[in-house]
């Protein structure tokens, strides 16, 4: 009998996890697929356990051996995986079918992070391939969250095999997802992929994967996989156990087969006493449930809510913007900030810019400081959000609660290195870049985060970018540019330029690709500050004229009036050809801002 004729069965078991049991005997080298090569006996010894335990198949020790996740590790990727095949299949004998196990590839693909699918398409083959020379009889992709890495990954394995595919989906299991249908969707999307069987395994226990294999049985008539953890982990000694009873996980993986799932076993903290006392529960006998016809699925179809857009939006392209950046002091006073920040509002700026730990160094967050700056002075602010210190976990829950405070317009930056600044042993994080987050953004204002699920309402970001038109490398800072633009951004920062040729052609650019662009201005405030930003900051180009006018100053009040005279002169041509200002004074200089607002609205006037 082949596995495509098991999977014909009632219902098949499956082994647990892998990790758990290599971690057990001593092994605990990560990723644990290096016990392939460095320890082989203890990888039979825990399929051997599994496959007495009473398993209809185990799978290979090779969820983690993809090239994508071995990056920098010293070993052959092929052989790696050969190793897991052949070690799985000794093990097994004929008495246990061998599954392929093929993981995602650990990091987001484009154009959420810099992974092609070109990229994991060529993992994904180079594994297949080495496993069905090891000798597997099927695949198992599983624990992906993104489909379209999904589809990617069961094209390349088809590309060169033809063995039989099980596809698995990791889901967080909440009343709103199950509401919208979500798993019912993923289930039909997987279907369509030409697999074999689908499912869901990892994150959940038993018990809260009941509702999963509710939906997803009822949107397809192929075989439902169901593969839970024991329950909820518990970090124990730095390591992360498991301590629910095989007892329990038996007695609730049982309902999971009595809901319709033909397909069963364990995820991480499985162990092989979980599957032993499943396989004797079912060996006195199931109440398996009878296969539903799918049209019986049924979905919320409630159209999400619109968010109330944010001010700038509304003013983008109907008025000259005008938007000031304000420096954060160090500590927690901020009450000249705020002060600076009304005269602003008198003045007449649109809104308020504030910077995520700019330079890595430590400063208020962000996100409470546009929300005191709204309540506290009613003005609408632009919150610059940094990828350099949030995980992708984080960055979408500060994004929502900037969203639940009223920020609505964020400036995607990728941040500068944590190494450069107060903290420099620091970790930087960088899961995401700009363009990443420009994307997670656009799909908040879809109403769904990164993982496919409703976040209750279409989000109303408006999504600024930004773009350096003297960048040392012009060719690479305009592709960059087309992919924020790509992504879903809505409005174009440009860094400070000095002068109109500059100007010009920020603005030429940004028309090419439909978007309004608020042009960056820096009143130079001394001899010394010219020659620091012109050869010190990486990207700013002053004009020599400009330079010399201001080295040949008598002092440096007289060098400041130069700088602010070319500024106001740069701004006044500004204001008649581009959509908005964006003006970055010295430190705390609100008058100069000031300044820079009025000769603006005269020259418009």
């Amino acid at each position: 009998m082949n596995l495509r004729e098991a999977l014909q069965r009632p219902f098949l078991i499956g082994d647990g996890a892998n990790g758990t049991g290599l971690a057990s005997r001593g092994f605990f080298r990560q990723p644990y697929d290096l016990a392939n090569l460095e320890a082989p006996e203890m990888v039979r010894e825990v399929h051997r356990a599994y496959v007495e335990a009473g398993a209809d198949f185990i799978e290979t020790n090779t969820f983690s051996a993809g090239r994508l996740r071995l990056e920098g590790a010293r070993v052959d990727v092929a052989e790696l995986n050969f190793a897991g095949a052949a070690l799985a299949r000794q093990a097994a004998g004929n008495r246990a079918f061998v599954l392929g196990a093929i993981g995602p590839a650990g990091k987001p693909l484009e154009p959420i992070g810099h992974i092609t699918a070109a990229d994991v398409a060529a993992s994904v083959r180079e594994q297949a391939e080495a496993l069905a020379e090891g000798g597997v009889d099927g695949f198992l992709l599983e624990t992906y969250i993104d489909l379209d890495e999904l589809r990617i990954a069961v094209e390349a394995v088809r590309s060169v095999s033809d063995l039989p595919i099980l596809a698995s989906k990791a889901f967080i299991e909440d009343g709103e997802m199950l509401a919208e249908g979500y798993p019912a969707r993923c289930a039909e999307a997987m279907a369509a992929m030409g697999v074999d069987a689908v499912g869901a395994n990892c994150i959940v226990g038993p018990q809260r994967m009941l509702d999963l294999v509710r939906m997803m049985v009822e949107a397809t008539d192929l075989p439902v996989l169901a593969m839970p953890t024991p329950g909820l982990p518990q970090l124990v000694k730095g390591r992360i156990a498991y301590d629910t009873s095989p007892e329990y996980f038996a007695k609730a993986a049982v309902r999971l087969l009595e809901e319709g799932a033909r397909i069963i076993g364990g995820c991480c903290g499985t162990t092989p006493d979980h599957i032993r006392e499943l396989k004797q529960l079912t060996d006195r006998g199931v109440k398996v449930k009878p296969r539903a016809s799918t049209s019986a699925v049924v979905r919320d179809k409630t159209p999400l809510k619109e968010s109330e857009p944010s001010e700038l939006s509304q003013k983008l392209g109907r008025k000259f913007v005008t938007a000031v950046e304000m420096d954060l002091p160090r500590g927690l006073n901020i009450d000249k900030l705020l002060a600076g920040a009304k005269t602003l509002k008198i003045a007449g700026v649109d809104v308020i810019n504030i910077s995520d730990g700019a330079r890595a160094r430590l400063r208020m967050n962000p996100m409470s400081v546009c929300a005191l700056l709204m309540q506290k002075v009613g003005v609408d602010t632009t919150m610059h959000f940094a990828c350099r210190d949030r995980n992708l976990l984080a960055v979408q829950a500060d994004l929502l609660g900037c969203h639940a405070l009223g920020i609505r317009n964020i400036l995607a930056v990728t941040g500068d290195p944590a190494n450069i600044g107060d903290y420099p042993s620091a970790t930087s994080v960088f899961d995401i870049d700009a363009i990443g987050l420009i994307r997670i953004l656009s799909r908040f204002n879809e109403g769904y985060d990164l993982a496919g699920y409703g976040v209750g309402v279409k989000c109303a970001y408006t999504i600024a970018c930004a773009y350096n038109p003297m960048a040392v490398d012009p060719e690479e800072e305009l592709i960059r540019l087309q992919r924020k633009v790509d992504a879903g951004a809505h409005v174009i920062y440009t860094q400070p330029v000095f002068d109109e040729a500059t100007a010009e052609s920020a603005v030429r650019i940004a028309e090419k690709m439909g978007l309004p662009t608020l042009v960056g201005v820096m009143p130079l405030r001394s001899t010394r500050h010219a020659e620091f930003m012109h050869h010190e900051v990486p990207g700013i180009r002053i004009p020599q004229e400009l330079r010399q006018r201001m080295i040949d100053a008598p002092d440096d009040e007289t060098a400041a009036a130069i700088g602010m005279e070319e500024t106001v002169r740069l701004v006044e041509w500004i204001a008649r050809h581009a959509a908005g200002l964006y003006i970055m004074p010295p430190a705390n200089a609100t008058a100069v801002a000031e300044t820079l607002i009025k000769a603006a609205h005269s020259a418009r006037s």
